[in-house]
């Protein structure tokens, strides 16, 4: 078979045809080397994956660079998610740390009503509103006897200072007690109050879903803004 024979190759079958000849039959094996060449192309062409495109180097590096940014931007949300968290509960440790102080200055006015001879009888001389300011000219009974009464007003004062210093925008109202009438009220409502760090909203969301009856005299309310502590002590 010479060089000038053109060959129709038949890539199913194991024969070989020359234009103008007979076929003969070859062996795989006895192929010639550019006719498996040729062979193995020609299937490559037909194989499905011959359209199919690989993806290259810089579309790799494209596609890597987004899977970062995404991974990225997933870290920075849960990051800021539990920064929120840690905050809340601080905020809200906080708030226990203020609640306990304030018990433990309301325990501080029973003390000081207990330690006064004529505490009982004295009780009314304890009552102050929130803006009841400090008596003019009260006296020091640290420096100089008291009476029962200058006693009263003295501890009131000191004890509202004290309150101002120890909470945050603190402030206190003390009362009677409104269950008990005349000559046989022996309780004082003592209601304290101050700022918490809390984002603004409307009273109601607060109180709504508990609505308690305290019974609390006309104008004993919690201001707007604030948080409150109400405990009546008995001398």
């Amino acid at each position: 078979m010479g060089r000038s024979c053109q060959l129709e190759l038949r890539l199913q079958g194991n024969w070989i045809r020359c234009h103008g000849q007979p076929a003969r039959t070859l062996r795989r094996g006895r192929w010639p080397p550019e006719h498996r060449e040729r062979e193995h192309r020609m299937r490559r062409l037909n194989s499905p994956l011959a359209n199919s495109r690989l993806p290259s180097k810089r579309q790799q590096r494209g596609i890597s660079l987004l899977e970062s940014l995404v991974a990225l931007v997933v870290l920075a949300i849960a990051v800021l998610g539990m920064l929120v968290i840690q905050l809340r509960t601080l905020a809200e440790t906080q708030t226990g740390v203020y609640r306990s102080q304030a018990v433990r200055t309301i325990e501080d006015l029973a003390e000081r009503i207990k330690s006064n001879p004529a505490g009982f009888a004295q009780l009314s001389n304890y009552v102050a509103d929130w803006a009841t300011a400090a008596p003019a000219g009260a006296p020091d009974c640290v420096a100089a006897a008291c009476t029962n009464e200058q006693l009263a007003q003295w501890d009131l004062v000191q004890w509202r200072e004290s309150v101002a210093q120890k909470l945050p925008n603190g402030q206190a109202n003390t009362f009677l007690s409104t269950s008990e009438t005349g000559g046989l009220q022996r309780q004082l409502g003592v209601m304290l109050a101050w700022r918490v760090n809390e984002a603004n909203n409307t009273e109601d969301k607060y109180f709504s879903p508990f609505q308690i009856e305290t019974n609390l005299p006309a104008g004993v309310t919690c201001p707007d803004g604030l948080i409150c502590h109400l405990v009546y002590v008995q001398p």
